[in-house]
């Protein structure tokens, strides 16, 4: 998938050229050099090796390499839980970018977002974020997700606990903002 994200111009700035790939076993040095980064390293919660290529063998996880700018380099790489799901309630699992500020995470959610309701059929996409990670949180409010509750003090961190407030995004909810235009297109 290769999109521009509309609501970067929001932030006036030009689109940013963004597309998801499947991740493969030749990524996974990428994936845990990003986990393993001091500066996301406090916003998540790391998996082994054998977890990511579990993910990426496992029919439920869609594992993903984002990659942007002009030379569609790797930026990050995003998780999507529960895509088999009679539910049709995923969860966006993990979603890391290297490079911050540039409106590759901004644009990588547009199109997790495109997949999971579009390509998966989702009714629901939440996700889990931590208290202390302030900007993935206005970030997610921005692109119309709700926070839905706080499970208080709900992982042991460096310095102690930290709380998760769950959040998520319904059907009709992602089709009013694409009928506004703030989603990609179907």
């Amino acid at each position: 998938m290769n999109r521009s994200c509309p609501a970067d111009t929001i932030l006036d700035r030009p689109p940013v050229r963004v597309r998801l790939r499947p991740t493969m076993q030749s990524d996974l040095d990428f994936v845990l050099t990003l986990e393993q980064d001091d500066a996301n390293l406090p916003f998540i919660t790391p998996w082994e090796r054998t977890q990511h290529e579990a993910a990426i063998r496992f029919p439920d996880f869609r594992h993903f390499i984002v990659e942007g700018g002009p030379q569609l380099d790797a930026v990050g790489f995003l998780i999507l839980v529960g895509c088999r799901s009679r539910h049709l309630s995923l969860e966006l699992k993990r979603m890391v970018i290297q490079t911050k500020r540039q409106g590759y995470g901004r644009a990588a959610l547009h199109l997790a977002k495109k997949i999971a309701f579009d390509d998966l059929g989702a009714h629901r996409l939440w996700l889990d974020v931590k208290g202390r990670n302030t900007r993935a949180a206005a970030l997610y409010r921005a692109e119309g997700f709700v926070q839905e509750g706080v499970l208080r003090d709900a992982v042991k961190v460096a310095d102690g606990f930290d709380s998760l407030a769950v959040m998520s995004m319904l059907r009709p909810e992602f089709d009013a903002r694409r009928a506004a235009a703030l989603e990609l297109a179907a």
